[in-house]
């Protein structure tokens, strides 16, 4: 890969920013009650703080990646499944967290590994408490599970 060449001054002002306003891996409120996260990167839009559309498309391949790699280590069967179902999948994990998935559905799971794709369908569209948090995603996935695809 090509390492990015960090000017000498900008190397030393990285060093006592993040010495100064610490490095937090989490929103928190700084000291006048505003959300920032990092590095002292206001987030708070009160203060027009945020994230660029880049920024968010960064931590989404991130996202997706672990994703990924959380799914493998706990359910490596859903490689098998068609491209429209292994997007669901990813999106229930999105959602849940893998580990939540795998916890949280175990009969839903053991029904998409066995193939019974409409069986774990219906299982979705009867999980209330999710529905009722997800709104129409739950619909519009439980029909990636049903179908499937390869597109």
């Amino acid at each position: 890969g090509v390492t990015e060449q960090i000017d000498p001054n900008d190397a030393l002002l990285i060093k006592e920013l993040e010495r100064d306003e610490g490095r937090v891996l989490h929103a928190y409120q700084d000291s006048l009650g505003f959300w920032t996260i990092g590095i002292g990167r206001l987030i708070d839009r009160r203060k027009g703080g945020g994230i660029t559309n880049e920024e968010a498309d960064y931590l989404k391949r991130n996202d997706i990646a672990r994703f990924k790699r959380d799914l493998d280590r706990l359910i490596p069967w859903w490689r098998q499944a068609d491209p429209v179902r292994q997007r669901a999948i990813q999106n229930i994990a999105f959602n849940l967290g893998a580990d939540g998935l795998v916890k949280k559905w175990p009969n839903t799971v053991a029904m998409m590994k066995a193939g019974r794709w409409k069986e774990a369908a219906a299982a979705i569209r009867k999980n209330k408490v999710w529905v009722s948090q997800v709104k129409d995603r739950a619909e519009r996935v439980a029909k990636q599970i049903e179908k499937g695809g390869a597109s």
